[in-house]
């Protein structure tokens, strides 16, 4: 009998990596460098303060996002090298000890005794440290800490999510420039929150709600510190 056609599935864990680096950018970038056009706006600065200090916002924001993501990522990163290490002596050393606890974890996930043992054999024997990394550490292929994919997806969206509200101000009059930049960013906060909740399975409702919530609170506080102040910069 032919062989049937390959069965492919692609799960949304598959994504995690790069879309919360990628969402997390994209969603700083409008926040952060709406909330600083809005506030120099609401300073009532002229358009080329706005812009360079948006600008600047937009340049100082993606590489700390970069940097931010690089360290926390790579800390992650070498963490899981260590957990590795030390799994790999200890699979030199203590053989029987590790095959028990192989066996116990398969134990807690509903196997009976015998059937566990032979599962755990059979996986040591195949490839011990992948097994101990998957069933005792929790790491995996799609769950690895990669930093510089973070990195590069965390700065690269969140200088696409700045650049609109820089756009929208060099667009509008001057005096429109704080409503403009405030409607333009809360809808696409909201559309960048549906998005990536149903790209990772969730209310596309929810999802775009809690980021506009959050967006508007940012831009509204801003707003409110460059009216009380009055700093021209």
């Amino acid at each position: 009998m032919p062989p049937g056609p390959r069965h492919v599935e692609l799960h949304r864990t598959q994504r995690i990596g790069w879309l919360r680096a990628a969402v997390l950018g994209a969603n700083d970038g409008i926040v952060s460098t709406a909330s600083l056009v809005v506030g120099v706006a609401a300073a009532e600065a002229n358009r080329g303060a706005v812009l360079i200090a948006g600008v600047a916002g937009l340049v100082a924001g993606a590489m700390s996002m970069a940097a931010g993501e690089y360290v926390s990522v790579s800390s992650q990163a070498d963490t899981e090298r260590a957990d590795l290490d030390r799994e790999r002596k200890e699979l030199a050393t203590a053989p029987d000890y590790e095959l028990k606890e192989l066996e116990t974890i398969w134990v807690g996930r509903g196997l009976e005794s015998d059937l566990a043992h032979e599962v755990a054999r059979q996986l040591t024997a195949r490839d011990a440290l992948a097994a101990h990394a998957r069933d005792e550490l929790g790491i995996t292929a799609v769950h690895a800490a990669r930093p510089v994919q973070a990195a590069l997806a965390s700065a690269g969206t969140f200088a696409v999510g700045a650049a609109l509200p820089l756009v929208t101000a060099a667009l509008v009059r001057t005096a429109a420039i704080t409503i403009a930049v405030s409607a333009t960013s809360l809808v696409s906060l909201a559309v960048l929150g549906g998005l990536a909740a149903g790209a990772g399975g969730a209310g596309i409702v929810r999802g775009a709600a809690r980021v506009t919530i959050w967006g508007a609170f940012a831009m509204a506080l801003t707003a409110l510190v460059g009216r009380l102040f009055g700093a021209v910069v």
